[in-house]
This record gives C-alpha cells, sequence and structure tokens, in this order.
C-alpha cells in the first residue's frame, strides 16, 4: 500500500513538473534570435572635381588621413577660390596649382609664391599631417614652400605624375586622382586654367 501511495505520488509530482519543463522549452525555441547590432556605414569620401581647360579631374579626399587639410581644400573649393587660377607649375613629375597670383598674367614672376589671400595674421593655416602614404603617381599633396614649415601650407596643391620617395612623409597627403583624371593631368601645361573647382 505504502508503494502504491509513493508510486501515485511520484507520477503527480511529475505531471505537475512537466508542463513546466515543456513550457520552458517552448519558451526558448520560440524566443526570437537577437538582432545583431546595425553598424554604421562610414560616410563616403568627398571628391574634388577639377574642371580644367584639358577636362576633369576627379580627387578622392583622404579625410581620415589628414583631416583638417581636406578640411581647408574643401572650404576653398566651396568657395570657388580655384576659379581662374592656373597651372602654375608644371614638370614631368608634377603638376601644381592653387595660388590666386596665377590669376593675372603679370604676375607671372611672382606664382606659386602666394596662396588664398584668405589668411588671418599670424595664424598659420595648414598643419603638419603627415601620411605614412607614399607619394605615387596619381597622389594628391598640400604644398607648402620649401624651406618653409608645412604649417604655412593654404590653397595649393601638386598632382604626381610618377612615384617620388623622397617626398613620403614630408607632406599631408590629401587624396589620390580615380577614374580618367590622370589621361587629363598627363595634358596639362603650363598656364591652363582651372575653369571651377567643387565638391561631390
Amino acid at each position: 500500500m505504502r508503494r502504491l501511495l509513493f508510486a501515485a505520488a511520484a507520477i503527480a509530482a511529475a505531471a505537475l513538473l512537466q508542463p513546466a519543463a515543456l513550457g520552458a522549452r517552448f519558451t526558448k525555441e520560440a524566443a526570437p534570435a537577437q538582432a545583431k547590432p546595425a553598424q554604421a556605414k562610414p560616410e563616403p569620401a568627398p571628391v574634388l572635381v577639377v574642371t580644367t581647360s584639358k577636362g576633369v579631374i576627379e580627387i578622392e579626399m583622404f579625410p581620415a588621413e589628414a583631416p583638417k587639410s581636406v578640411a581647408r581644400i574643401v572650404e576653398l573649393a566651396k568657395q570657388h577660390f580655384y576659379r581662374g587660377t592656373r597651372f602654375h607649375w608644371v614638370q614631368p613629375a608634377v603638376v601644381q596649382f592653387g595660388d590666386q597670383l596665377s590669376r593675372d598674367m603679370t604676375k607671372k614672376d611672382q606664382w606659386g609664391s602666394g596662396g588664398s589671400g584668405l589668411r588671418q595674421a599670424n595664424r598659420p593655416i595648414g598643419v603638419a599631417e603627415f601620411s605614412k602614404r607614399k607619394f605615387e603617381r596619381g597622389i594628391v599633396g598640400y604644398a607648402y614652400r620649401t624651406n618653409y614649415k608645412p604649417e604655412t601650407a593654404d590653397s595649393q596643391l601638386f598632382i604626381m605624375k610618377f612615384p617620388n620617395p623622397a617626398l613620403n612623409g614630408k607632406y599631408a597627403v590629401i587624396g589620390r586622382v580615380i577614374g580618367k583624371g590622370m589621361a587629363v593631368v598627363g595634358k596639362i601645361e603650363a598656364d591652363d586654367m582651372i575653369k571651377d573647382c567643387s565638391i561631390k
């Protein structure tokens, strides 16, 4: 008799526990999988569009590598500063532009010595943001005058036609020419005009 009572009690206890176990299993299986947090897409890099008398040069900019230098060039481009300036220095390995003096043909002997003219007194505009990226074909650097400090960089940019390891680590790399832009760079001659420069 005691065995029957014990057996009945055990069966009753099992019956009470079983729904709870089933419920726990059901809940576990039915719980939706936790969604992975959405990763924010990085903002696309700005592209500097240089419209010249020989065609269009597009420059993908590197704000992560030279944020202050890139911000300065973007600011000038949005103000259409480069409109009407000329390529004042054209060599087999490099072309350079961005001097406001190059708008005036009577000041040709001074081309390359000027900037945007927007510099505030005693406050350098450029910054020393030296990139580890090598100066290879298509790389665009933020120019400053020889024997001057990098902080004097203002508005001038240079585009490499060929690699030049001697420049590595000495200038801020603000971007690189993309698409068919290097074909246009290859056609640039001294005094060629920049019709406009914008950001897209």
